[in-house]
C-alpha cells in the first residue's frame, strides 16, 4: 500500500511540474505580444486604418445610384392655355406617373477628396507606428515585472538559507542546553529568531504570488495557470554602455509625433481645400411612363413611356462664405503651432530620459561591484564567528549580527542586480532596441 501512494504521488507531481509554464523574458514579452489586450487593439487599430482608405478612396471613386419612384397625382393641376384669342382650361399630366433613373457622379477635381486619401493613408501609418509603440511599453511592463518576481525569489533563497543556518545553530544551542553547558535564554533567542524568520518567508511567498499573478495579468495569461520564472536572463552586460550613439530618430515616439504633425499638417489643407473650387461630371439615363392606369411597362394600355438622359459638368466655385474657412484654417494653424511646443518637450524629455538611463546604469555597476564584495566579506565574517561561538570566543548576540548583515548583503547584492536590469531596460528603451528583448 505504501508502495503505490508513494507511486501515485509521484506521478501527481510529475504531472505537476509539466503543467507549470516555464517562463524565460523573451517567451513572457511575446506571450504579451500575442496575448494581451492592447497589442490585440493595436492590431484591430491598424486594420481599422485600411477600411479608412477604403472609404476615402470611395470618394475620389465613381458614384452610381438608381431611383425608382411612382407617384399618383390625385388631383391634376390645370392650367389656362389661349388659342386665337380663346382660353382653355387643360389638366396637366395623368394621375400615374413612374419614373427608374440611374445617375453617374464623378469627381474630377476636389482637393479635399483628394487630401482625405493622403490623410487615411498617413492614419494607417500612424496605428502602425503606435502599433509599434504599444508593443514596446507592453515589453517595458513585463520586463519591470519579471524582474520584479526574480528579486523575490532571490530573497527567498536567501532566507531560507539563513533559515537552514539558523536551524543548524539551534540545534548546537539545544544540544549545549540539554548538557548544560548553555542557557535557556540563548535557546529562546535563537527560537524566536528562526520564528521571525519563517514568518518573514512567508510573506515573501505571498508577494511572489500576487507578483506572478500580476505578471500573468500583464501578459494575458490564464490567473490559474502555474508558472516558473527562469534564472537564465540576468546577466550583467558590462558592455552595453560602450555604444550610446543614440539618435532620437530612431525612438517610436519620435515616428509617431512626426506622423501625428504630419496629419495636422493635412488637416489644415482638407480645410483650405473647402474654399477650393469643385468640378465633377454628371450623367443619367431613365424612363418615365404617365397614364391613367398604373402604369407597370411600356406599351401597357392606357400608358405612356419614353426614356431621357443628359450628360453635363458641374462647376462649384466659393465665393464668399464669411471668413468661415478662413478661421477654421487659422484654428488649423494654431493646432499645429501647440503642437509644436508639445514636440519639443518631448524631444527634451527623452534627452532627460536617455541621460538618467546612462546615469543609473553607472551607478548601478558600481554598487553591483560594491555589494557582491560585501557578500564576500559577510560570509567570511559570518564563518569565523561561528567558529568563534562553538570555542566560546563570541556571543550569540555575535552570532545573529553576523548572519543578520550575511542576509542583508545578499539582499542588497539581489537588489543591486535588479536595479542594474532595470536600468538596462532604460537604456535599451532610449536606444529604441526593445524589441531585441523579445529574442
Amino acid at each position: 500500500m505504501s508502495k503505490t501512494i508513494f507511486t501515485v504521488l509521484t506521478i501527481f507531481l510529475s504531472l505537476t511540474v509539466a503543467a507549470q509554464e516555464k517562463l524565460s523574458l523573451s517567451k513572457a514579452i511575446n506571450y504579451a505580444l500575442e496575448n494581451k489586450a492592447e497589442a490585440k487593439k493595436a492590431a484591430l487599430e491598424v486594420e481599422n486604418a485600411n477600411y479608412l482608405i477604403q472609404e476615402a478612396r470611395a470618394n475620389a471613386l465613381p458614384q452610381i445610384n438608381a431611383v425608382g419612384d411612382v407617384t399618383y397625382n390625385s388631383i391634376l393641376q390645370k392650367t389656362a392655355l389661349n388659342f386665337n384669342g380663346e382660353t382653355s382650361i387643360i389638366e396637366m399630366g395623368r394621375p400615374w406617373q413612374s419614373t427608374a433613373v440611374v445617375a453617374l457622379n464623378q469627381q474630377i477635381f476636389n482637393l479635399a477628396v483628394f487630401t482625405g486619401l493622403k490623410a487615411a493613408k498617413t492614419t494607417r501609418d500612424f496605428y502602425r507606428i503606435n502599433k509599434e509603440l504599444t508593443e514596446e511599453q507592453i515589453i517595458e511592463k513585463v520586463a519591470n515585472s519579471y524582474y520584479q518576481i526574480y528579486k523575490t525569489k532571490s530573497q527567498i533563497k536567501t532566507i531560507q538559507a539563513t533559515i537552514d543556518n539558523t536551524s543548524r545553530v539551534q540545534g548546537v544551542i539545544s544540544n549545549l542546553y540539554n548538557n548544560g553547558l548553555a542557557k535557556k535564554i540563548d535557546l529562546d533567542r535563537i527560537n524566536v529568531t528562526l520564528n521571525n524568520l519563517k514568518s518573514t518567508k512567508q510573506q515573501l511567498n505571498n508577494g511572489l504570488e500576487l507578483q506572478q499573478n500580476a505578471l500573468k495579468f500583464l501578459i494575458g495569461m490564464d490567473i490559474k495557470q502555474a508558472v516558473t520564472i527562469e534564472n537564465s536572463d540576468f546577466e550583467v552586460n558590462t558592455d552595453l554602455l560602450s555604444h550610446l550613439d543614440i539618435d532620437l530618430t530612431d525612438r517610436t515616439e519620435i515616428k509617431l509625433l512626426e506622423k501625428q504633425q504630419d496629419l495636422l499638417q493635412l488637416n489644415k489643407k482638407a480645410t483650405q481645400a473647402m474654399g477650393y473650387p469643385t468640378l465633377s461630371l454628371t450623367a443619367n439615363y431613365g424612363y418615365s411612363g404617365i397614364g391613367t392606369d398604373f402604369p407597370w411597362f411600356q406599351n401597357y394600355p392606357g400608358a405612356y413611356w419614353s426614356n431621357f438622359s443628359a450628360v453635363g459638368l458641374k462647376l462649384n466655385v466659393p465665393i464668399f462664405n464669411g471668413f468661415s474657412i478662413r478661421s477654421k484654417t487659422r484654428q488649423a494653424q494654431n493646432q499645429i503651432d501647440q503642437f509644436e511646443v508639445d514636440f519639443e518637450n518631448t524631444k527634451l524629455a527623452l534627452n532627460l530620459e536617455i541621460q538618467n538611463a546612462i546615469t543609473q546604469i553607472t551607478n548601478s555597476l558600481i554598487m553591483l561591484k560594491t555589494q557582491e564584495e560585501n557578500v564576500g566579506l559577510a560570509k567570511d565574517v559570518l564563518s569565523n564567528i561561528e567558529n568563534n561561538y562553538k570555542n566560546g570566543l563570541a556571543s550569540l548576540t555575535d552570532l545573529l549580527d553576523a548572519e543578520t548583515s550575511y542576509a542583508d548583503a545578499q539582499n542588497n547584492y539581489t537588489t543591486a542586480i535588479i536595479d542594474y536590469k532595470l536600468a538596462e531596460v532604460q537604456l535599451i528603451k532610449a536606444k529604441g532596441e526593445l524589441k531585441t528583448l523579445t529574442k
